[in-house]
């Protein structure tokens, strides 16, 4: 029950096949088979191993796009460690509240990311070893690429069990810091028997674009065990977006499976001339919140190919979905997936029937869902309605099964794909001296579906006149967390709405904002 030892045997019937495809921003393409993966896991595997780290050691992993989180997470997986996955956006607090939540006794990262750490260094002497992807690193850091030159590429294993911890992953939470999410060894192997077979539908002759960044869930679903998991090749792009060189990308290389978010899709509908790209698609994936009818019907139009949507959760695994084999009815989520039992229940935990719009729940006997959130108890239970796990998204169910997603029952915000809470703004737009108070909620974007959106009330009223003082204290949160949390919407006011006790009605101000865009 290790993902890794399913990618050996893929490796060992077909060693010359390609595994990844890697582009950069200038178009230098690298290409990595089966076997070559492999034998570079098994070498850093070792290299991990004789540092003394093993089965249930953790290890926080912050890296960019390349093929090491490949390298790295199979290998860690190879020897019975457990997984912290990070962004490499995050900033020194972000990580320091990971890196000390999760206990992690190692630090994998690039040399770009390395200053972030080395700004916490003193704080998390609990961290023995750090690693780094590159050479010509300085104590304490050591150089993966050097240590492994040293190694052979001898297979290695640890011992693990279904219920062995192999990921740890941290998603944001309404109220207090970021949730971490425990996964145990026998999930990767979930999600790939329904989610990845069913509506990912990778093959082995498929050039696979999934476009997440590493350290999301999303990355360990699609461009991690959707793609390695089915022998496919994995298409990997290290510049940024930009709709014309996606769209250019897909051609020169005859992807034909593509997994991107609902704002990627959007942006390239959008592109000048698009038909002058001949696309190779024969399925498209979106995840994160319903696709427009327009962007459907553009893709359609002109590559022959429509985008099915699918939706799930950090928590458990891509739960509901539209399948190659099913009607798309855009703006609906798809159907729950084949044997998964999906439901929408009230706050009892009690079915609803057909129209009615509450919870979005999945039956704890789901093998896919998380074990609990990290020494938290309390917050595990509070995500059940008797026997039913409840995802925070309210939806309907119509008369042929579909799901059509309604909106937040709670205060988290998603945008362009990314999963925000708002406590986390909040908490870094306080620290201005400007600032008295703020809340922050969802406003609807056109392009991103959700902005974050700021209501900020000044210590001094009349700063709201300051020119540059929403660009302050936007750049202000940058500098405190992670950047795309930053709000790209301020207004000032001189009062939040609250509840008798003094609690910020966030409820209030997310209707107000969907109003205004009605």
């Amino acid at each position: 029950m290790n993902f890794a030892h399913l990618i050996d045997g893929i490796a060992k019937a077909t060693p010359d096949r390609t595994a990844l495809l890697i582009v950069d921003s200038g178009q230098r393409e690298q290409r990595i088979s089966y076997g070559q993966l492999v034998s570079q896991v098994n070498r850093l595997g070792g290299c991990l191993q004789q540092l003394g780290l093993g089965h249930g050691d953790r290890v926080f992993v912050m890296m960019d796009k390349s093929q090491w989180p490949y390298l790295t997470y199979l290998a860690l997986l190879k020897i019975g460690a457990v997984i912290i996955p990070a962004s490499n956006l995050l900033r020194p607090d972000d990580i320091m509240y990971r890196v000390t939540r999760g206990e992690a006794r190692a630090i994998i990262t690039d040399e770009d990311l390395i200053p972030a750490i080395q700004a916490i260094q003193p704080q998390i002497p609990q961290v023995r070893h750090f690693l780094a992807t590159t050479s010509g690193v300085r104590s304490p850091w050591l150089s993966l690429p050097d240590l492994m030159a040293r190694r052979s590429n001898t297979p290695i294993t640890s011992p693990v069990t279904p219920d062995d911890i192999a990921f740890i992953s941290f998603t944001s939470g309404t109220t207090g810091g970021p949730k971490g999410v425990i996964h145990t060894y026998r999930w990767p192997f979930e999600h790939l028997k329904v989610a990845a077979t069913l509506w990912f539908d990778a093959k082995p002759d498929d050039i696979a674009w999934a476009t997440a960044s590493p350290g999301w869930a999303k990355w360990v679903w699609s461009p991690f065990v959707s793609v390695l998991g089915n022998g496919a090749t994995g298409f990997v792009y290290q510049g940024r977006f930009d709709a014309p060189t996606y769209l250019t990308l897909m051609e020169k290389y005859q992807v034909s499976l593509l997994c991107a978010t609902p704002t990627e899709y959007r942006l390239m509908a959008k592109a000048d001339r698009l038909d002058q790209y001949h696309l190779n698609l024969r399925s498209a994936t979106s995840a994160g919140e319903p696709l427009n009818r327009e962007v459907i019907d553009t893709f359609i139009r002109q590559f022959g190919v429509t985008v099915r949507d699918g939706y799930g959760q950090t928590e458990n695994t891509l739960l509901v979905g539209t399948t190659p084999d099913m009607a798309v009815r855009p703006g609906s989520m798809g159907k729950p997936f084949p044997g998964l039992s999906v439901a929408i229940v009230d706050d009892q935990g009690e079915k609803l029937p057909v129209g009615a719009t509450g919870h979005i729940a999945v039956h704890r006997s789901h093998p896919a869902l998380f074990r609990e959130y990290l020494n938290e108890p309390e917050r595990t239970q509070a995500q059940f309605r008797n026997d039913w796990y409840v995802t925070g998204d309210q939806g309907r169910m119509d008369a042929d099964g579909y799901i059509w997603f309604e909106g937040r029952s709670d205060d988290i915000i998603i945008s362009s794909g990314y999963t925000i809470g708002p406590f986390e703004v909040e908490d870094a737009l306080v620290k201005h001296p400007k600032v008295a108070e703020c809340a922050v909620v969802a406003s609807p974007d056109p392009d991103r579906g959700h902005i974050v959106k700021a209501f900020v009330v000044l210590r001094n009223p009349a700063d709201a006149h300051i020119p540059d003082l929403v660009k302050q204290l936007q750049d202000h949160v940058k500098t405190i967390t992670a950047p795309y949390k930053y709000p790209r919407a301020i207004e000032f006011v001189t009062s939040l709405p609250k509840t008798i006790s003094g609690k910020i009605r966030r409820i209030e101000l997310r209707q107000q904002e969907a109003e205004r865009r009605d």
